[in-house]
């Protein structure tokens, strides 16, 4: 059975109407089919009533984290924001902070959200996937082109990333990490920016 292809405009809905992250969304978009209602209990029983009735509370408070690697050859400084100063000194939330800067540090991510990237840079991207499936037959290349953009995006966007620290996160994404963590402190975790240096880049 094919999958559903799920719009855009259709995971920004189920966004608005939970506060789910945007992967959590798509995952259940996928999972029930396209339909709104159903993907809405799904994410009611994934995360808690709690985690969805906070996505559309301002986020004004939080932390800058940072990361220098042990060489002083890579840094980082990270924005990540929550709806009160309480959450914002939370053990948590502070250990959440400083795990993200090392993992930008180390897998050098360029955007925080798929949102953030430009359709230029996804077209530019797209075209070059398309050039590089000339060779297979033509009815399947917009798919593997189409496939080798997705890995494209999942390598270079941060919350698609599995967190480096496969150990200790098991292979779970800073989504999935970032939404786990939304529902236990019950408000709204927002990744903000970062910014990322290396010596000589």
């Amino acid at each position: 059975m094919t999958a559903p292809t799920i719009s855009a405009k259709q995971v920004k809905e189920l966004r608005d109407r939970t506060g789910a992250g945007m992967m959590e969304c798509k995952k259940a978009l996928t999972e029930t089919g396209g339909d709104l209602d159903q993907a809405v209990e799904l994410l009611r029983v994934r995360l808690g009533d709690k985690a969805l009735k906070v996505g559309d509370r301002e986020a004004t408070e939080g932390t800058v984290a940072s990361y220098i690697h042990s060489n002083g050859k890579v840094g980082v400084l990270v924005e990540i924001d929550c709806n009160t100063d309480f959450v914002a000194r939370n053990d948590d939330f502070q250990s959440f902070a400083r795990d993200v800067a090392l993992h930008i540090a180390a897998a050098a991510p360029l955007y925080v959200s798929e949102d953030e990237i430009p359709a230029e840079a996804k077209e530019a991207e797209l075209r070059v996937f398309e050039q590089q499936a000339a060779d297979k037959p033509e009815h399947i290349r917009p798919k593997i082109a189409e496939g080798k953009l997705k890995a494209w995006m999942n390598d270079n966007v941060l919350l698609n990333q599995p967190h480096v620290n496969t150990d200790k996160y098991d292979g779970k994404t800073i989504e999935e990490l970032r939404a786990n963590l939304s529902g236990t402190a019950g408000e709204n975790i927002v990744i903000k920016r970062f910014a990322r240096f290396a010596v000589g880049a």
